[in-house]
């Protein structure tokens, strides 16, 4: 009877472990040969895949050695922030295809299929990110289904702009701050200055952010606002190493610290939210800020459905907002607000012109919407910075079950790479001088640009278009005529021209310009 159960026993084992041994050899090597042969089949080029790591290694090396030095303000950025893609291009063009261990990550660069892939939706969805990068992509970013459609209705009130009028006063104080601390740097007779304007400019955005989410919680807002940033700091450098399932439960240091910070982060938001609450049940109205808006709209949803909870968001989603918002809010607005004072330095014919036409419309007064609205080469300017700046290099999507899209069959649990970058320059979309700056492009609006081609998407496209794509806009506007109104700029001797892609463009060893009070 005892050898009986131990040989049950002993079998039960071998049969799980030859079980797990064969999902094991399927994910690792079975099934990414059998999607390369589908892809290969389609006219898909690539490397052929290398067990469980792919093209990861040597994705590794091209960043380092695209990192290594900078290059000239003429040069095209590409080979710099996204190297292995550029690369994958040139060597066997549009159609390729590389691995990310065993997952194929599928090239789209067809305006026609780009717009099949963000119209539909429930097909494409967003890739599934491990844990580590739930951390700093939360919210509506990631929900999908009916869950992102409740959320996207609640959350859209908040960014009307009618809405956004109300947060102008935000805007301005914050750019009022920084301009202030420009003026006290500037020594000599004719007050000029060198400095770095990156962190000057992730603080304005960061002070902004706080503002217009918590309004009279702004020093609140803006511990968050620290804490979130360390958090992002620590998680982007896990997520730079090789992912092991479960590896985030082991009491490291860094691991200690991210549980630290994330549970410090919601205890401070639940907080807020909480005095909000007893606040609005005892009469007081909502506040024009972010999250008194999302709250006001939370609230209003629940009420037109008898009083129903589950029609609005829970407090936990509300915080994933409001996480949200600080990460992509500020981070958005800070690298369009960088590229563009890099690009009017070394275009100074394009600077003075965006002066000229600010000086025309508001003089030396305090911008209001109408004024911010009717900025059109400001605007133009910002279109042709976002189309050579993208702040997302690239987009990703998941592709779930076998999907077709024009000729294409794109495999089941594959990932397509939607070129944000690429496509913006590519001159069979953009005529020879895709590279070059030149706002006029854009003279007559986006749609023209872009002979209604879905070649144009720095804030992704669709229904799934940024929601604060404005605010963002506004927000640039509402810096750069204040900063066009009181300086002169100009790159300094020692600016090294670096971008790339931390998550977002960023430069690598900042932005040093020669600032000269007007």
């Amino acid at each position: 009877m005892e050898f009986s159960v131990k040989s049950i026993a002993f079998s039960i084992v071998i049969v799980t472990v030859v079980t797990w041994a064969c999902k094991i050899l399927n994910w690792a090597w079975l099934k990414p040969k059998k999607l390369e042969k589908q892809l290969r089949r389609q006219g898909f080029r690539g490397n052929s895949y290398r067990f469980l790591f792919g093209d990861v290694k040597e994705h590794g090396i091209l960043s380092r050695q695209a990192k290594s030095k900078p290059i000239s303000l003429d040069d095209d950025i590409a080979p710099r922030v996204v190297p292995l893609y550029d690369q994958r291009e040139k060597l066997y063009g549009k159609n390729t295809y590389w691995w990310i261990g065993p997952i194929p990550m599928i090239n789209i660069m067809d305006p026609d299929q780009i717009k099949e892939v963000f119209t539909n939706i429930n097909d494409f969805q967003k890739p599934k990110t491990n844990p580590l990068g739930k951390i700093l992509t939360t919210g509506l970013a990631i929900r999908e289904g009916e869950k992102w459609a409740k959320h996207r209705k609640i959350i859209n009130p908040a960014f009307h702009q009618e809405k956004l009028k109300l947060m102008l006063p935000a805007f301005y104080q914050s750019c009022t701050e920084i301009i202030s601390k420009w003026e006290k740097l500037m020594i000599g007779d004719q007050g000029s200055c060198e400095l770095d304007v990156w962190p000057y400019l992730v603080k304005l955005t960061s002070d902004v952010i706080s503002r217009t989410a918590f309004g009279s919680n702004y020093e609140e807002g803006i511990r968050i606002f620290q804490l979130q940033t360390e958090l992002a700091d620590i998680a982007l450098q896990a997520l730079q190493s090789v992912y092991i399932p479960g590896w985030r439960y082991v009491p490291t240091k860094r691991n200690r610290r991210m549980k630290e910070l994330d549970k410090e982060i919601r205890v401070s938001l639940a907080d807020i939210i909480r005095k909000r609450e007893i606040a609005m049940k005892t009469g007081e109205a909502a506040k024009d800020d972010l999250l008194g808006l999302l709250m006001e709209s939370n609230l209003k949803e629940i009420k037109e459905h008898g009083n129903n909870k589950l029609k609005g968001i829970s407090r936990d989603d509300v915080i994933d907002e409001c996480k949200l918002f600080y990460f992509a809010g500020q981070e958005t607005t800070s690298v369009l607000l960088l590229w563009t004072m890099v690009l009017l330095s070394k275009h100074q014919d394009w600077q003075a012109h965006a002066r000229e036409e600010v000086l025309q419309v508001l003089g030396d007064k305090k911008p209001d919407f109408d004024g911010l609205n009717r900025l059109k080469i400001v605007q133009m300017i910002f279109y042709e910075v976002l189309r050579l700046y993208p702040p997302l290099p690239v987009l990703s999507r998941y592709v779930e079950k076998e999907t077709k899209i024009g000729d294409l069959i794109l495999p089941a649990e594959s990932v397509i790479a939607l070129q944000t970058l690429l496509v913006h320059h590519d001159k069979k979309l953009w005529g020879d001088d895709a590279k070059e700056f030149k706002p006029e492009r854009f003279s007559e609006g986006i749609s023209k640009a872009t002979k209604n081609q879905v070649s144009y998407f720095p804030f992704s496209w669709g229904p799934r278009i940024c929601i604060g794509q404005n605010f963002a806009l506004v927000e640039a506007k509402m810096a750069m005529a204040m900063i066009l109104q009181n300086f002169s700029f100009e790159l300094s001797p020692s600016y090294v021209h670096a971008p790339h892609a931390f998550i977002f463009l960023q430069p690598q060893h900042g932005v040093y310009l020669i600032l000269r009070k007007l």
